[in-house]
């Protein structure tokens, strides 16, 4: 079923410790079955460890920072052309870079074996500020594929 018109995005409300939307953003995205004071605690604490960690006195920018290392710029998606399938390097919209620099930093903290979540995302957040880890090599590792399939970039649709 077509649209007339494009779905508007909801207005996300800041959250009240650091007035972020980013932070509130990540709040509901770490969220799992509607227990958001779960999950707000569970970010406070992170982001609380992550600039002891990190020996850095504004937490908003050195978690913005961290986010922004993480984000990918590049993807490849598959374009079918006359029985051929391509991987297509195209560029990413800033709203899905976000979205998916956020997947991975959640991902990855909950994948770290032996640590709760207070700290696999205070581990996970340091890495992404120091620009190495786990989501760091998933971002390069993307970004390789694109350059590696930069011949297919004139099939973007």
């Amino acid at each position: 079923m077509s649209r007339r018109h494009r779905a508007e995005k909801r207005k996300i409300l800041s959250d009240p410790i650091y007035n972020s939307q980013t932070v509130a953003k990540f709040i509901n995205r770490v969220m799992m079955e509607g227990k958001k004071s779960l999950a707000t605690k569970i970010v406070y604490e992170a982001l609380k460890k992550f600039s002891e960690r990190t020996k850095q006195e504004n937490i908003l920018e050195a978690f913005e920072q961290a986010l922004e290392n993480a984000k990918p710029s590049l993807e490849v998606k598959s374009r079918r052309i006359g029985g051929a399938t391509y991987q297509v390097p195209v560029e990413i919209p800033p709203d899905r870079r976000t979205s998916i620099a956020m997947r991975w930093i959640i991902n990855h903290a909950k994948s770290k074996p032996g640590r709760n979540m207070i700290e696999g995302l205070s581990i996970e957040l340091s890495d992404c500020f120091t620009n190495q880890g786990s989501t760091i090599k998933k971002k390069d590792d993307m970004h390789r594929m694109a350059e590696a399939n930069r011949a297919f970039a004139h099939y973007k649709w």
